[in-house]
């Protein structure tokens, strides 16, 4: 039994068993019952619907890009004289570039800067005088006209679909001249104010005239030393493909914006003057600085030449510039705007009409004008981002 025992022992080689030693009883093992391991459960995020994820995700980044974008404009708003300055330099550069590189061409760089603005700050200051040699040759007249032409309103308003009785129409004249008698402190004081704009529209066209001649001047060299002293060298690539996306987009917008608002001036000056409505050149330059609010500026333009065609020269003749309104709208949104913009960024109608609606109640006017050149620099930035370096 003891030779049994032994032989049970050892291994096939005749060699004890690793962990036995002969004589001792054999180790027993005991098993503990393991629970099993729980699963690991979905986060949160993924146990939604796909496009409830995609659309909180894209929800938040809108709203830090909104929060950013509201920033800049009240740092701008803060500095609203300076803001607008530069966008008038960039305006008269990327209008006045082209003259002067093709003036580089035959005088020294600067000479080539000076006949640029020069010249074309006599021109405008030329124009301007021309509207006001017609404006004060034609007071006598016009004084006479408007008052025959307040009086055929008068009568118009008392016909058919308005009846309105003559006292009511003299009522409502003695109501605008009390009202005029009773806030003649508050005109006074606006007037003042706006004694004060006008001292800082001066002072921001002088700003803008002075940044104007570095930008023609130099234009590539500063935004060269700002891209290599403000930005990594591993993000001045991109930065610079957005950078002259961004300027091209600009002065596309800009000289074509031009170019349909001085079509449309022609339209409206040959228009006015077949019709013989008085003040035809001073509507004509009103109507060629309003087109550019797109889709709102002209007609608006063209409201101001009805009304003054309805007191110079009647009904008939402010019916004919009413419809003119639609015309050149038509003329606008389809034909110029497509021809002369294919070349620039092409924005949607609709998202040109809301562009306008939030530039104006953010700011106004200025808002008004600037929207539509800004988010078209945007929309090219982001497209030169996407695209594939070459």
């Amino acid at each position: 039994m003891v030779g049994d025992a032994r032989r049970r022992a050892a291994g096939p080689g005749g060699e004890p068993r690793a962990g036995r030693v002969l004589g001792s009883r054999p180790a027993y093992s005991v098993r503990l019952a393991v629970s099993p391991r729980p699963e690991p459960q979905a986060p949160v995020a993924e146990r939604t619907v796909p496009w409830l994820r995609v659309a909180a995700a894209y929800s938040w980044r809108l709203i830090l890009v909104g929060v950013v974008v509201y920033g800049v404009f009240s740092v701008l708003g803060s500095f609203q004289l300076i803001a607008v300055a530069v966008f008038l330099a960039l305006v008269v550069t990327s209008v006045l570039r082209p003259l002067t590189d093709l003036l580089d061409r035959i005088l020294p760089r600067p000479l080539a800067v000076a006949v640029a603005l020069v010249g074309s700050l006599l021109l405008l200051m030329a124009l301007l005088a021309l509207v006001g040699n017609a404006v004060a040759g034609e007071s006598p007249r016009l004084a006479g006209e408007f008052r025959g032409g307040i009086h055929r309103i008068e009568e118009w308003l008392q016909r058919p679909p308005f009846r309105l009785s003559p006292g009511k129409l003299t009522a409502l004249e003695r109501q605008v001249t009390d009202y005029i008698a009773a806030h003649r402190s508050t005109l006074l004081s606006s007037a003042v104010s706006g004694l004060s704009r006008v001292v800082e529209l001066i002072t921001g066209g002088a700003l803008a005239l002075f940044t104007s001649v570095f930008f023609i001047h130099s234009g590539e060299r500063l935004w060269s030393w700002m891209r290599d002293q403000l930005l990594p060298i591993g993000a001045r690539p991109a930065w610079d493909r957005a950078g002259h996306a961004a300027w091209r987009a600009f002065a596309g917008y800009t000289r074509g914006i031009i170019i349909v608002a001085a079509t449309n001036a022609v339209l409206v000056g040959v228009a006015l003057l077949v019709l013989r409505v008085p003040l035809a050149l001073p509507l004509t330059l009103l109507e060629f600085f309003a087109a550019f609010v797109p889709l709102v500026g002209s007609p608006v333009a063209l409201a101001v030449a009805t009304i003054v065609a309805l007191a110079g020269r009647g009904p008939l003749t402010a019916a004919a510039v009413l419809a003119l309104i639609v015309v050149i709208g038509q003329l606008e949104g389809h034909v110029l705007h497509p021809l002369v913009m294919s070349w620039a960024v092409r924005l949607h109608p609709l998202v040109v009409a809301v562009s306008v609606i939030a530039g104006s109640i953010v700011a106004g006017v200025i808002g008004a004008i600037v929207a539509v050149p800004l988010v078209s620099v945007v929309w090219a930035v982001l497209r030169a981002l996407r695209a594939v370096p070459p």
